[in-house]
Parts: C-alpha cells; sequence; structure tokens
C-alpha cells in the first residue's frame, strides 16, 4: 500500500496499473534483431557492455532466428531471461554424474555456465529456454511500448515465450 501511494503521488495521479508476472532466475539477455532478423546476442554483462553469446544464443530453439509482422522495426533489441527448467536442471545434473563430472549448484549457474560455453555444440545440448520481457531499443516499424502488459502481448505476437502467469 506504501509503494502504490508513492507511485500515485509520484506519478501525480489517482489509479496506477500494475502488470504482475513470476521473476525468472535467469541470465539476462538482450537480442539484436535488423529488420526482423537475429543478429546478435548478449549478456547484460556490467550494464554497458555485456559478452558476445550470439552463437550459444541461437541454439535455443525458444529464440526465433526471424521475425515476421507487418510494420517490422528496422532495429528491435528484445529482452529477456535464459534459463533451464527444473526438470531439465535435474537431468543435467544427472548426466554429469554419471559422467564423472561435477553438478552444477542451481538451474541458474547451469544456464550461465552454458551460455558461456566456447563450444556452442554443448550449448545445444542443454535444455535451456527463453522468455522475453522488455524492448531495449526499437527503431522504425510499430511496437507499443505505453504499457507493459501491451508489451508482452506484442512480443508474444512476434512468436517469442513470455511469461502465461501474467495479469494487470
Amino acid at each position: 500500500e506504501a509503494f502504490d501511494r508513492r507511485m500515485r503521488e509520484d506519478l501525480s495521479v489517482d489509479y496506477v496499473e500494475y502488470a504482475v508476472a513470476p521473476k525468472f532466475d535467469g541470465l539476462a539477455v538482450s537480442l539484436r534483431y535488423e529488420n526482423g532478423i537475429f543478429m546478435t546476442g548478449a549478456t547484460r554483462g556490467d550494464g554497458y557492455t555485456g559478452e558476445d553469446i550470439t552463437l550459444n544464443l541461437r541454439t535455443i530453439r525458444a529464440i526465433p532466428l526471424h521475425l515476421a509482422a507487418d510494420h517490422m522495426p528496422a532495429l528491435l533489441e528484445v529482452r529477456g531471461e535464459v534459463l533451464m527448467l527444473k526438470a531439465d536442471f535435474v537431468r543435467l545434473n544427472q548426466q554429469q554424474r554419471e559422467k564423472g563430472e561435477k553438478a552444477f549448484a542451481n538451474p541458474r549457474n547451469a544456464a550461465a555456465g552454458s551460455l558461456r560455453q566456447l563450444n556452442s555444440g554443448i550449448t545445444s545440448k542443454r535444455r535451456l529456454t527463453f522468455f522475453a520481457y522488455g524492448i531495449g531499443v526499437s527503431e522504425g516499424g510499430v511496437v507499443p511500448t505505453d504499457k507493459h502488459s501491451h508489451i508482452l502481448e506484442s512480443l508474444a505476437a512476434l512468436h517469442f515465450p513470455v511469461a502465461r502467469k501474467c495479469k494487470v
């Protein structure tokens, strides 16, 4: 209630809508599309400079390599989270133990380590997934940015996976 009161006061409005979605614990990434084609992908890094992980991101089936829509932006940066689902994490650790290799401490570390592999063949064998949650840059075309819920709808229309349990 205190947060809501501060938001209404700061915005000088009587009512604020909130878009609520699960918080994923994975690795934040930015995907850059030029004319609808996936060109590069990077980690968030230090907030200014990220690590180029394009080849490894290309192995994740949930990330579209081509976007098709009317009024496609010439440049579109999609932000999201790469993660490993718990069942896939359990399976990966079982495989690690069977090979006599060290198990991962948690799914987030497994996802981050998988994305930072120098060999994208190893990354492709690990079941990673992606959920989009925002747009960083959009030049040209039409992408709604007025409400977070509209951004999620737009990303879903472009065939990006978004959190299913979202509510305004």
